[in-house]
């Protein structure tokens, strides 16, 4: 079991059975109460189900299988072998997070598993490791045997520029694996109730080596809607079993509703569209995202599109917003499943995109798409709500460019490629905008929640886990040519679990929440309030500049108040740039290092570090070393250790 994770009573009848174990994000739900996405499933860790197999991890070391996995850890099936889950509460619906091999020379293949309840009623799924494993440099390939994708990089295995080098380095293949998952969602047939029990079998026919089971999640799906004055989509000729393209008749769907101002109604099906379909003034609602599936292909083009796309497929765009963009689109209750299995960043192949002001997108389910809501702006008053967004090739969700007043809440989001949840300001700021109480899982590059400069903008109430490589949970980066911080940003009352990774690149680790000066300082009023951050590989709070431009750049202003850290592998604070922060109210325990790692921006002057720690009482806490804010750091004492030993946290508890 879990440390932490909560056991849920067997039902009557079930005494041989064991009580299930019920987690969020792969922890007791008491520990993350109020914070995260309010959710109608419930999700159980196979390492804590009952199983024939092999329980692998944990372990957070890249490019691993329970790296990427929820609490860093799975089963491990050998064909004929099985994992076997207790209902905690009656269900008809489960999603199934797992991984299979790649084919030897990429593309992937597909396997079976078997689905019983209660030793009978065996359904098949079809799993697949298509849109599974990249591999190599950035913007990585599918092709695990192919050579460094740039001869000229930094190579941290090596501590080598290849082109630099003689002989040329040899990679070991393939190189840097990644992106092992994928899910998919089966409905059982009838609902089963609590204590009945599922079981995944990796049968003896399976081709597949191995498969492992990462989580299930459990539901009671309810029956689809129904909508009857509407402009029916299969009135215009849209053909629900997914043989036709329906692209067209979507099209004239929307725009008789336009005319009429009826909602635009798809009914239960598959519909195969295999472009994008432009949206303004409409509202667009299915029978629920279990049952209306929109599905489609990735098309090349004969050219190259004005935007770069050398690809195009399903998606719901707004107008560009150099033609005024959308207004008043509403999106509801169905799923695009897209086709996209390889990183071309200039692809617009993204679930939702363009710009949509006074808009709603609530309770779709979005994967296999590049980004899953990609908007840019100028555009304002947008709500993102109750959505899940799984296995995309790059982020989730996107506000790019002048992005205003609007509100991203309670979504789900799991493997991604890229940050899951990001604003980035980059010509336009983002002002006003807010993410709130989502669920991020084992984003597998790059960051949780990342705010790329913009004015005014809140992160409150998430819950993220398991951050995989060269990113971490939170995020504010003065980078990518963003505009600058301006107002107040804020993080607030946040939880960030198993994070704080390894950044490739400088072959160090970062805090789990990490405030970065590449472009220019950040010097705007940054709040972190009430967050806590729990089990973190290596530091909880990293403030920190580029080697190149350490004497260029600063971060001052930003305050830390009524924080708790939970363990860290090394230190509270890592200070890596010249400046200031201070702390109120912070409490921690379980600190594998000094509680300040200070080494201000490395020219370690008489007068003590660049970087300035300001205590404003009630830090209280630390570790085996003493309290974590003891007097002798205050307030710049230089205590520089680049890589300090990792000391692997206990699991968090209760405080």
């Amino acid at each position: 079991m879990t440390a932490g994770a909560a056991t849920v009573p067997a039902q009557a009848g079930t005494k041989n059975r064991p009580a299930p174990v019920v987690t969020r994000a792969g922890l007791d739900p008491a520990l993350v109460a109020g914070r995260g996405a309010i959710v109608d499933f419930l999700e159980q860790e196979a390492e804590n189900a009952r199983t024939t197999g092999t329980v692998i991890g944990p372990d957070r070391t890249a490019y691993t299988l329970p790296a990427e996995a929820s609490g860093r850890r799975a089963v491990k099936l050998l064909p004929g072998q099985h994992v076997e889950f207790t209902l905690p509460k009656a269900a008809n619906a489960i999603t199934v997070r797992y991984s299979i091999p790649d084919a030897p020379n990429g593309g992937g293949i597909t396997a079976p598993l078997d689905v019983t309840v209660n030793g009978k009623a065996r359904k098949t799924m079809t799993l697949t490791s298509e849109y599974a494993w990249l591999y190599n440099q950035y913007p990585f390939t599918n092709d695990p045997n192919a050579d460094l994708l740039h001869p000229d990089w930094w190579i941290t295995e090596c501590g080598c520029v290849p082109a630099a080098t003689t002989p040329f380095p040899v990679i070991s293949k393939p190189f840097r694996p990644m992106h092992f998952y994928d899910e998919q969602r089966l409905l059982l047939g009838r609902t089963y109730r609590a204590g009945d029990t599922v079981r995944l079998t990796a049968p003896a026919r399976s081709n597949a080596a191995w498969t492992v089971i990462d989580l299930l999640d459990s539901q009671l799906v309810a029956p689809p809607k129904v909508r009857l004055l509407a402009a029916n989509v299969l009135a215009f000729g849209a053909d629900p079993s997914g043989r036709r393209d329906s692209a067209d008749a979507f099209d004239r769907a929307i725009a008789f509703a336009q005319r009429t101002r009826l909602t635009v109604y798809v009914p239960p099906g598959t519909y195969q569209v295999n472009r994008h379909i432009i949206v303004d003034n409409v509202t667009i609602e299915g029978a629920g995202n279990w049952y209306t599936i929109i599905k489609g292909r990735e098309v090349a083009l004969d050219e190259p599109a004005p935007d770069g796309s050398v690809h195009t497929g399903v998606g719901f765009y707004g107008r560009d917003a150099s033609d005024g963009g959308s207004r008043n689109v509403h999106l509801a209750d169905f799923a695009v499943e897209g086709d996209v299995r390889e990183r071309i960043d200039t692809d617009q192949v993204n679930g939702i995109g363009g710009a949509m002001s006074d808009s709603t997108i609530s309770r779709l389910h979005i994967r296999h798409t590049k980004v899953g809501i990609w908007f840019d702006g100028p555009m304002d008053n947008v709500r993102v709500t109750d959505n899940v967004i799984v296995d995309q090739i790059a982020d989730a969700l996107n506000f790019h460019t002048g992005v205003t007043n609007s509100v991203v809440s309670n979504n789900v989001i799991r493997n991604t490629g890229d940050d899951a949840l990001a604003m980035w300001s980059e010509r336009t700021a983002n002002a006003g905008n807010t993410f709130s109480r989502n669920t991020i899982q084992s984003p597998t590059l790059a960051n949780g929640i990342a705010i790329y400069g913009g004015t005014d903008n809140t992160v409150s109430h998430n819950l993220v886990a398991d951050p995989v490589r060269e990113g971490s949970g939170l995020h504010a980066g003065a980078r990518f040519g963003a505009e600058p911080f301006t107002g107040t940003l804020r993080f607030t009352d946040n939880t960030v679990v198993r994070a704080g990774t390894y950044e490739l690149n400088w072959n160090i680790g970062l805090g789990a929440i990490w405030l970065y000066a590449l472009d220019r300082s950040i010097d705007a009023d940054v709040r972190v309030t009430g967050d806590h951050y729990l089990d973190s590989t290596y530091n909880a709070i990293m403030l920190v500049s580029e080697w190149s431009v350490k004497d260029l750049w600063s971060i001052n202003g930003v305050h830390f108040k009524d924080v708790r850290v939970d363990g860290t592998g090394t230190s509270v604070v890592s200070g890596r740039v010249a400046g200031s922060a201070s702390f109120e109210n912070v409490d921690a325990r379980n600190v594998g290092a000094v509680g300040v790692n200070n080494c201000g921006s490395f020219n370690f002057p008489p007068t003590g570090s660049e970087f300035t720690v300001v205590d404003r009482g009630g830090n209280d806490g630390g570790g085996a070393g003493g309290p974590w804010l003891a007097p002798w750091l205050l307030p710049n004492t230089i205590t520089c250790d680049d890589r300090p030993p990792v000391v692997a946290p206990p699991a968090p508890a209760p405080w």
